[in-house]
C-alpha cells in the first residue's frame, strides 16, 4: 500500500491550530485548470481564500481535496482546490503557518504545451508528483555566544517590531 502524503494531515493542524487560537486561516494557491475559484480574484495565476469558519460553509478537507461555498461581492460560490496546489496555510493575523512545495505545474497561457505534453523540455520528472519535503537548516560553525575574533565588530541589531506581519515565499 503506497505511503498518504502527509500534506493534507499538516493542512488540517494548521487550520485546527489558527481556529483553536482565535486566528483567520488563510489559504495560499496555486491556480490550474483543476482548481475552481472565481476567476476575477485570481492574480499572478495566485489566489488567497479565508478558510476560517465565519468565511465558509460546508469546509471539507479530504486528503485530495479542500472544498467549500464562500461569498465572492455578495455571489455564493462552490470552491474546488487540490492539495496539490495549496502553497500555504496560514494565520492572517501574524503570518505563522507553514508553505508548501507545488508539486505540479499550472496551466497558463505561456505554458500550455507543458499541460499538454507539446513541449519536448518539459520531462516526465517535471510533471511527476513531489511529496513535500523537509529540509534541516545548516548550523554556523560559530556557537551563540561565542566571539569571532574580532573585538570590534559590532552587536547585531534585533529585528524591528511593527507593522503588518507577512508571509515570505523562498525559492
Amino acid at each position: 500500500m503506497p505511503e498518504s502524503s502527509t500534506k493534507p494531515y499538516l493542512l488540517r493542524a494548521i487550520y485546527e491550530w489558527c481556529t483553536d487560537n482565535g486566528y483567520t486561516p488563510y489559504l495560499a494557491v496555486l491556480v490550474d485548470a483543476s482548481t475552481k475559484v472565481p476567476m476575477q480574484f485570481v492574480k499572478n495565476g495566485e489566489i488567497v481564500l479565508n478558510i476560517s469558519f465565519d468565511a465558509t460553509s460546508a469546509l471539507k478537507m479530504d486528503n485530495d481535496l479542500v472544498r467549500f461555498s464562500a461569498r465572492f461581492g455578495g455571489v455564493s460560490r462552490d470552491i474546488s482546490v487540490p492539495v496539490d496546489n495549496i502553497i500555504a496555510i496560514y494565520a492572517r493575523e501574524n503570518g505563522q503557518g507553514m508553505a508548501f512545495e507545488v508539486s505540479r505545474f499550472p496551466a497558463r497561457d505561456s505554458d500550455a504545451g507543458v499541460e499538454s505534453g507539446n513541449n519536448e523540455a518539459a520531462s516526465g520528472a517535471e510533471k511527476a508528483s513531489i511529496a513535500p519535503t523537509l529540509t534541516s537548516v545548516p548550523q554556523s560553525s560559530q556557537e551563540p555566544g561565542e566571539s569571532s575574533g574580532h573585538d570590534d565588530d559590532p552587536q547585531p541589531q534585533p529585528p524591528k517590531k511593527g507593522g503588518r506581519p507577512t508571509l515570505t515565499r523562498i525559492k
